[in-house]
C-alpha cells in the first residue's frame, strides 16, 4: 500500500490529520504549477487552496485509478478554468508582476545584461499568456513540472495524442511568438 493510499485511507476514517500530510506533500508543487498557469501568485495560492478543499470534500469518490496528485490536479486545473471563464478579465504582466514578487536576478552579470535578461523572461511570460488554456497547460506541466505524455493525458482528461498535438501546437506558437529572442545573438 503506497503512501498515498494510506493517508487517504486514514483521511476516510475520521483522521483529518492525515489530510493534512497529503497537503504538506503536495502543496507546493501544485502552487507552483498554478503559478506558471495563472501567472498569478495570489490567485495560485487561492485556486491551491481551493482545490484542497474540494479534493478533502470528495475524497471518497477518488477512484484510485490515477494517482492522488494527478486527481488533485486535475480538480485545481478545472477550478482554474472556470475561474478565468467567470472572470475574463485582461490581466496586466505588471500587475502580476507586482503581486507575485521580485523576479530572480542572476548578480553575475551587468546591468544591461540583466535588463535583457528581464525583457526577454517578459516576452516568455507573454507569450505564454497567449497561448489557450489548454495549449499552456500541456507545455507548463511538460516543460516546466517535467511530467511524461501519460501523466499529463490523466491530468487533463484526454488521450495522450491530443496531448502531444497540444504540445506540439504549444511549442509552434511559442517560438513563433519568440523569434527575436531565439534568433538573437548570445
Amino acid at each position: 500500500m503506497s503512501d498515498d493510499t494510506s493517508l487517504i485511507e486514514a483521511t476516510l476514517r475520521g483522521e483529518s490529520a492525515a489530510f493534512g500530510r497529503l497537503v504538506q506533500k503536495y502543496q507546493d508543487r501544485l502552487y507552483n504549477t498554478l503559478v506558471h498557469l495563472t501567472g498569478n501568485a495570489e490567485d495560485a495560492a487561492d485556486l491551491a487552496q481551493e482545490a484542497f478543499v474540494q479534493a478533502f470534500v470528495k475524497l471518497d469518490t477518488f477512484r484510485r485509478s490515477s494517482t492522488f496528485y494527478t486527481w488533485l490536479y486535475r480538480i485545481a486545473f478545472n477550478q482554474t478554468a472556470s475561474y478565468y471563464r467567470r472572470t475574463k478579465t485582461t490581466a496586466s504582466l505588471d500587475a502580476a508582476r507586482e503581486t507575485s514578487g521580485r523576479e530572480p536576478v542572476d548578480m553575475n552579470p551587468g546591468p544591461h545584461e540583466q535588463l535583457e535578461q528581464q525583457e526577454n523572461r517578459a516576452q516568455v511570460r507573454e507569450a505564454l499568456a497567449r497561448l489557450s488554456d489548454e495549449h499552456r497547460a500541456v507545455l507548463v506541466l511538460r516543460e516546466i513540472e517535467g511530467c511524461d505524455y501519460e501523466t499529463i493525458a490523466g491530468m487533463l482528461d484526454v488521450p495522450v495524442g491530443t496531448v502531444r498535438s497540444r504540445l506540439f501546437r504549444a511549442r509552434a506558437q511559442m517560438h513563433d511568438e519568440l523569434k527575436e529572442i531565439l534568433t538573437a545573438d548570445p
